[in-house]
């Protein structure tokens, strides 16, 4: 008989693949990780091998059991976690991908949105049924590309063998045994094919776009039996895969942001500010987007939210295209030796700009450069803007909502620099409550699967994480000059 029964929560993001493993009593046990290419092109293409990400679920799922020494039986339920928007084709009968997945931030797609535009009451349409404002940010877009444009993509579906879905939909139906074509509604509605309001597959949507819905997965709940999984023989029997969410849904979970005005934010290669709004679906009138936060046992749940293309990754960028840093852990105190009276700004509209501005056209910019700017104060000015970004979210949820968001939830890698983290209370003029635990999104998974394999009732994961607060102290006069300053360089970035 197993000594313990274990949750492995696999969070495939953006950067790479995690594995973690939870007890029943919530602690975190081990993690494993392992990153993944990216694919970029001369025209800024983003792509990601789907082969090589599921060798990876299984490889890290392989590690973590290894450090932590499981037993067979010990694994008692699986969970995911996923990037969201990021989508592929696959032959169901050959389970091969026709074409690399088209990551989220790719926006090659916007000529099939401008098409859609210029069609009389299109985009309105779609915003009505979605709950977002067209964009090639979201999947629909980009499969109608791959059928446009990938002859293998087009045939499979003469041929009635196509399966078009988002990452965990692919995850589910190669990790099962019963290849399960399965998917749920937090990563389903950021398809924008799905009626957000009835939780299925739009017939109207699926038209617009040109997507054929008998190629699209089976939305379930985000708390079913997706499947089983042996996750590739390392289990001696088949575990269910009970839990599914998209990884800002996750994160949300994890926070236990469950009551309305709950908000968190997701540092991660770009971000998501999302607020709770529970059963009431609200629209935004900011530039934000309506998205499902989760079904559970048949209760949705919705949620306000904005998207940032780049925050986490602009870090990257400062060391893997610029040269500027070695590490992300050498930030913090490289801005500590800038010079404070810099007047640097730097948008990363490196392929636009999401919420709440959606300018598909903006590039990224730096300006404000003086003679006292260096390289200190071009690290602090890149940096400085992710939290500028999720202050403007935030201020559109307050907009939206008219609920003062006095708590911001925070996770991710960047939470790590008390710099930013203070910087963003006071420009978010909010107190920053930072979680211990990185893998929030992996934690949500593994709260969902666990609650779903009854091995808890309620989130004791969250009661197991420590958080560190940073409150407000910038005065007022210092925050108005500094954002609007940012609100400047804005303007000489945006097109709109």
């Amino acid at each position: 008989m197993a000594g313990r029964s274990l949750i492995l929560a696999i969070d495939q993001s953006t950067q790479g693949t995690k594995a973690l493993l939870f007890d029943a009593e919530g602690n975190f046990v081990e993690k494993a990780s392992r990153p993944h290419e990216q694919h970029v092109n001369e025209a800024g293409w983003v792509e990601h091998d789907a082969e090589e990400i599921m060798t990876n679920v299984l490889a890290c799922s392989r590690d973590v059991c290894k450090k932590a020494g499981v037993e067979a039986g010990e694994v008692r339920a699986v969970g995911i976690s996923n990037q969201r928007e990021t989508c592929l084709a696959w032959d169901r009968e050959r389970r091969e991908p026709l074409a690399r997945a088209i990551v989220w931030q790719c926006g090659r797609a916007k000529g099939i949105c401008d098409e859609m535009s210029a069609r009389e009451g299109v985009a309105d349409r779609v915003a009505e049924l979605s709950g977002m404002a067209l964009s090639p940010y979201f999947s629909a877009a980009k499969l109608a590309w791959l059928l446009r444009n990938v002859d293998a993509v087009s045939a499979a579906a003469e041929g009635g063998t196509l399966a078009l879905g988002t990452i965990d939909s692919w995850l589910v139906f190669k990790l099962s045994e019963e290849h399960a074509f399965a998917t749920e509604p937090s990563n389903a509605c950021r398809t924008q094919l799905l009626d957000i309001r009835t939780g299925a597959w739009s017939p109207e949507l699926c038209d617009a776009f040109g997507v054929p819905m008998e190629t699209l997965a089976e939305v379930k709940p985000s708390d079913s039996v997706f499947g089983h999984t042996t996750m590739g023989g390392l289990f001696a029997e088949p575990v269910p895969i009970c839990g599914v969410l998209g990884d800002s849904q996750a994160a949300l979970a994890a926070q236990s942001c469950l009551n309305p005005g709950d908000t968190k934010a997701t540092y991660g290669t770009g971000s998501s500010v999302m607020m709770q709004t529970g059963s009431e679906l609200k629209q935004s009138q900011s530039g934000l987007v309506s998205s499902i936060a989760w079904d559970f046992g048949g209760e949705r749940s919705y949620v306000l939210e904005g998207n940032l293309n780049y925050t986490g990754a602009t870090i990257t960028w400062l060391k893997d295209q610029m040269g500027l840093i070695e590490s992300p852990a050498e930030v913090e105190g490289i801005i500590a030796g800038a010079n404070p009276a810099d007047r640097a700004y730097f948008v990363p509209a490196f392929t636009g700009l999401g919420a709440p501005w959606w300018d598909t056209e903006a590039t990224g910019l730096l300006t404000g450069v003086t003679r006292t700017t260096g390289r200190a104060e071009m690290v602090k000015a890149c940096a400085e803007s992710i939290p500028y970004q999720i202050a403007d979210v935030l201020d559109a949820l307050r907009a939206d909502t008219g609920l003062e968001v006095g708590e911001l939830r925070a996770d991710g890698g960047v939470t790590a620099n008390g710099y930013l983290m203070q910087f963003q209370a006071d420009m978010a003029a909010a107190d920053v409550v930072v979680s211990s635990l990185n893998e929030l999104s992996a934690a949500g998974a593994g709260f969902v699967a666990g609650r779903s394999a009854g091995l808890f009732d309620h989130n004791v994961i969250y009661e197991k994480v420590e958080r560190r607060a940073f409150k407000p102290q910038m005065s007022k006069a210092d925050v108005a000059a500094k954002r609007d300053g940012w609100h400047l360089a804005l303007k000489q970035a945006t097109t709109r």
